[in-house]
């Protein structure tokens, strides 16, 4: 991993995400890519007729700029002398947030997204504001969710969330999330949530020789398997994340798999617990 990408709207929560973002490209000596997508009101669809002033357009854009170094200048005071600092670019742009990512990714490498997620109430609230959802959605790169209470210090046990349906494919993610677990020395929990009904043919097709390539491949000792027994995902989840000391939730999102159902699924199911763990999500390879 070279660079971590880190969007902020320069919010409170937004920022506690760029110092996590900056903590993390710290501990895997990585550089960041601070960057600022400017919603200009003229290029949205609803203003497409308005014509929007130039010199306001500056102003916006000139402030966007400013606090982003000063934000820079914030992070950089963060490190202590021993540790490694990395080099902070700052870009603001204009338009849509996933546009702005995409297109910066598309002229650089950019290993990692880092946004903030406003959401307190459960894991579908976690996942479904919208530029949350329109991240997920639209990235061709690994996103990762950071909630207002998490800190890179508490990372020591990452789940990975699948259903077994494209076991070469998750192989591949895991492999790419041995590095970050290493760096922490955390556990991999590969968990899959499950009703009884299907447990003993999942296992037998699927988990046994998942698992025996796994363990011949990855190259580290401390992954582990679990499995939760609810006949809702987002439930099991959400106990997992609450119950079994996870730090981050990881996933593939994929059309039409059960990360898709979680973020397309009812917005009128709350859940009462609340999640406050990271979420990384990995594009899947080929997006259909």
């Amino acid at each position: 991993m070279k660079t971590i990408l880190v969007s902020t709207d320069l919010s409170a929560s937004a920022r506690h995400a760029a110092e996590y973002g900056y903590q993390l490209a710290s501990l895997l000596k990585t550089n960041v890519v601070l960057c600022n997508a400017v919603t200009i009101p003229a290029a949205t669809q609803e203003a497409a007729m308005i014509s929007w002033p130039v010199d306001e357009y500056d102003t916006l854009m000139d402030g966007s700029k400013k606090e982003l170094h000063q934000l820079k200048k914030e992070l950089e005071q963060i490190s202590s002398t021993d540790q490694f600092k990395p080099q902070i670019t700052c870009i603001s742009e204009d338009g849509i947030l996933a546009d702005v990512v995409n297109q910066i990714a598309a002229k650089q490498p950019i290993d990692l997204v880092v946004i903030a997620t406003h959401g307190h109430s459960g894991l579908t609230s976690l996942i479904l504001g919208d530029h949350c959802h329109n991240m997920i959605t639209e990235l061709n790169t690994p996103l990762l969710i950071v909630p207002p209470a998490a800190s890179v210090a508490d990372i020591k046990k990452i789940a990975f969330a699948t259903d077994f349906k494209r076991p070469s494919e998750d192989l591949d993610h895991i492999y790419a999330l041995v590095p970050l677990a290493r760096a922490f020395n955390a556990e991999i929990l590969l968990t899959h949530v499950y009703d009884e009904a299907d447990t003993d043919q999942i296992f037998q097709k699927q988990i046994k020789p998942f698992l025996a390539e796994l363990a011949d491949k990855a190259n580290y000792p401390h992954i582990y398997y679990r499995i939760v027994k609810n006949n809702k995902t987002e439930a099991g989840l959400n106990w997992l994340c609450l119950h079994g000391q996870v730090d981050m939730l990881a996933m593939v999102h994929r059309p039409h798999n059960f990360f898709d159902g979680l973020i397309n699924g009812s917005h009128t199911k709350k859940m009462a617990s609340q999640i406050n763990v990271p979420l990384l999500v990995y594009p899947a390879f080929n997006k259909v």
